[in-house]
């Protein structure tokens, strides 16, 4: 039977989820302010389907195909409320309010987003980019008077494309090869992060030179 002390060895304190954050990055608009008002959200879903195939009274189970859930964000409202009206824009780009057209070109339709999940030192362990997303809900806001002692807040929700993992200085593995890298910046340092297939082909270019 293990001791609590070979439990701590491996549990290590844990991962707290209220250590993460979310940078937006739509097509057209910039949003850097929206790490500091993201309240919550979620790790994306992995989803794969299944197909039942009979077999003289059994059932072989074959892997399906991938889906991606939907993706949402809480959001803390901003005292001018810019950020509100920068996702409303990017809908309304998407398809106008009055008539049955989309202001915009296909390209950009699409951004991206990226969840890191934080360890208790603030350093990246996990990094999430969600792949090709376009908000299709930007929740209701109730108001009442008697809403004391409260701060606005409201969902948006995202349809997905794909979405990438990789480990951030924490270590861990890529889910497969993965392109994406990541800049963050930190009392004034810039911190380039590089992963999967972007972090091997620097490597066999820097190779190369040195043979």
């Amino acid at each position: 039977m293990a001791t609590i002390n070979q439990f701590s060895s491996q549990f290590r304190g844990g991962v707290r989820p209220n250590l993460f954050e979310v940078h937006m990055f739509p097509s057209t608009v910039g949003m850097a302010e929206f790490a500091y008002l993201c309240k919550g959200t979620s790790m994306p879903v992995s989803q794969v389907g299944n197909i039942d195939v009979p077999y003289q009274g059994r059932q072989l189970k074959v892997p399906g195909d991938r889906t991606f859930a939907d993706w949402t964000v809480t959001v803390f409202n901003d005292p001018v409320m810019s950020v509100r009206s920068r996702f409303e824009g990017w809908m309304r780009d998407i398809q106008d309010h009055n008539n049955n057209y989309q202001r915009i070109g296909s390209e950009d339709v699409y951004g991206r987003a990226i969840v890191n999940q934080l360890d208790r030192k603030g350093v990246p362990i996990r990094s999430y980019t969600m792949i090709d997303i376009y908000p299709t809900e930007v929740a209701a806001i109730d108001l009442a008077w008697d809403s004391n002692d409260q701060v606005e807040e409201y969902a948006v929700t995202f349809a997905v494309n794909g979405w990438e993992s990789m480990p951030g200085a924490g270590g861990g593995t890529s889910s497969g090869s993965n392109i994406w890298g990541g800049v963050q910046i930190r009392n004034g340092e810039v911190d380039l992060n590089l992963g999967g297939m972007m972090s091997t082909a620097l490597g066999n270019i820097s190779g190369a030179f040195n043979s």
